[in-house]
């Protein structure tokens, strides 16, 4: 799920498209049709999270895999979920602590974060049969870098903003925001794409194209136009990649 969501100061200077998404995806998932707000975003995203290692396991029992590749699926994914709780505990994101309608709960679950699981249940049930570019093991180990140097990123970058905005606002310039401005964003890539790669089926790679043009470029290019009205901002953005290094 993307990390952070409408609470930017919107600039003025905002993209009309990009604020038009911001606009849609809002009202899908935390305003749709009104009505009582009985949950809060996160508890929406903690179930899914949460819910991963108990659901891959549950595939793995039904469709009786016991592949390696499922096995690995389950601790990369699975153990994601549970990376991300302790996370919310302890420094939750403010932006998840509003409360949404039923309707944008259920949407969240059903337009992006259930994907995810479809993932898995591709994988685990034999839908997919990847057959790798790189022998198996080789495969599962860049995999398992990629998801684990995805988790440092993304676990590294939300604790610095969280910690550093609680004593100061402002830009954050240091730290892993020295050399790329979207950090976090980069670090949940990492930790997606190794998914896909796992499975190796067009599907996570039609979802991730959606979540990541669809709600991480939108949210990067309004934070981006929030974080302009900064006098250093110029200057920052010069010296700094988008999301890689050298890349972008």
């Amino acid at each position: 799920m993307s990390h952070s969501n409408s609470s930017h100061l919107v600039s003025p200077s905002a993209p009309s498209w990009a604020l038009g998404m911001r606009r849609i995806t809002d009202y899908l998932s935390q305003d749709c049709l009104g009505g009582p707000r009985p949950w809060k975003a996160a508890w929406v995203i903690n179930f899914q999270k949460a819910g991963t290692f108990v659901f891959m396991a549950c595939l793995m029992w039904v469709y009786q895999n016991n592949s390696p590749a499922a096995w690995v699926y389950l601790a990369l994914h699975g153990s994601y979920g549970l990376v991300w709780i302790l996370k919310d505990l302890a420094f939750p994101d403010p932006n998840w602590q509003k409360k949404v309608t039923i309707l944008g709960g259920i949407n969240s679950f059903l337009f992006v974060l259930g994907w995810y699981w479809v993932f898995g249940w591709l994988l685990i049930s034999g839908t997919s049969r990847p057959e790798y570019p790189l022998p198996d093991f080789a495969w599962f180990a860049l995999c398992i870098t990629l998801c684990l140097l995805g988790c440092v990123v993304m676990i590294a970058a939300d604790a610095q903003k969280f910690f550093t905005l609680r004593v100061q606002r402002g830009l954050i310039t240091d730290g892993l925001h020295r050399y790329v401005r979207h950090p976090n964003y980069l670090g949940e890539m990492m930790i997606y794409g190794s998914l896909a790669l796992l499975v190796w089926h067009w599907i996570p790679v039609v979802v991730l194209a959606w979540v990541w043009l669809g709600v991480f470029a939108v949210n990067m290019v309004l934070k981006e136009a929030s974080m302009s009205r900064y006098p250093d901002w110029a200057a920052y953005k010069k010296r700094t990649w988008w999301l890689l290094p050298l890349v972008l």
